[in-house]
């Protein structure tokens, strides 16, 4: 948070390692700046430059769907920042999915989806 170095201080949101970065800190102050803004932003504390460019890249498209669906004129007034946010927000939703059924099989209804038995 104030780039000082890194003294023994963690974060993981949510305490999700496999689905979240581990940030540390110089301090618990720092700490605690840190879980708040994790907490208010998924997980992320500072994004990445690819990843700050995939949501805005996101735009066009996410306003295409709107547009489709008659829902344009309601976000018309909407900041960058929030449109930015949706996205995220569906994003993240989505990406939290994947990685819970990660470990699901799927059943197709084919014989050989059952497992082998040993």
């Amino acid at each position: 948070m104030c780039n000082r170095e890194a003294r023994g201080f963690g974060y993981v949101h949510r305490l999700r390692h496999d689905q979240y970065p581990f940030h540390r800190f110089c301090s618990r102050r720092c700490q605690d700046a840190g879980a708040k803004i994790a907490g208010d932003h998924h997980g992320m504390i500072d994004k990445t430059a690819r990843e700050t460019q995939a949501i805005k890249d996101a735009r066009p498209h996410f306003a295409a769907a709107l547009t489709a669906l008659g829902l344009m004129e309601h976000f018309f007034n909407c900041s960058a920042a929030d449109i930015d946010r949706l996205i995220e927000s569906a994003v993240t939703g989505y990406v939290e999915s994947m990685q819970r059924q990660a470990g699901v099989q799927e059943r197709s209804g084919l014989p050989f989806d059952d497992p082998i038995p040993f």
